[in-house]
């Protein structure tokens, strides 16, 4: 699947501490767009989805969350709970983002600008371009 957790630089410092994520280096991508997901209720589930072409690095700044990733033939999990840890996702892989934590910030990064073209929200539709070699 070769998504995997990529553990980012931590600065330590008793007035507080410090990470951060560079293209091309901890985040194995040149970043096109940046966005979050916030105000997500306890409990509450956001993707169902995949990208054609789009890769990701998630980040969960404050909480935690689970990403549910799916290849087409195997389910892995990955807990995100601390912010000095990032998710890369690479492309064509089917992503749920389930268990938010109260007050959990998730900060994403893709490889692709915006386009409502790059999703493909149907799973059956995944499946098959799966099993088709196109994706």
């Amino acid at each position: 699947m070769n998504a995997r957790i990529i553990q980012l630089p931590r600065i330590l410092d008793a007035r507080g501490n410090l990470s951060f994520a560079e293209n091309l280096n901890q985040i194995p991508f040149e970043i096109k767009r940046t966005y979050w997901l916030y105000d997500v209720p306890g409990g509450e589930g956001r993707g169902g989805h995949a990208y054609r072409e789009n890769e990701e690095f998630v980040i969960a700044l404050s909480g935690s969350f689970d990403v549910v990733l799916d290849d087409g033939t195997q389910k892995q999990t990955f807990q995100l709970n601390r912010s000095y840890y990032g998710l890369y996702i690479p492309k064509g892989i089917w992503r749920e983002m389930v268990n938010f934590s109260t007050n959990s910030l998730a900060l994403e990064f893709g490889s692709t600008p915006y386009s409502q073209e790059e999703y493909i929200r149907d799973y059956e539709e995944f499946l098959k371009l799966k099993r088709d070699g196109k994706l």
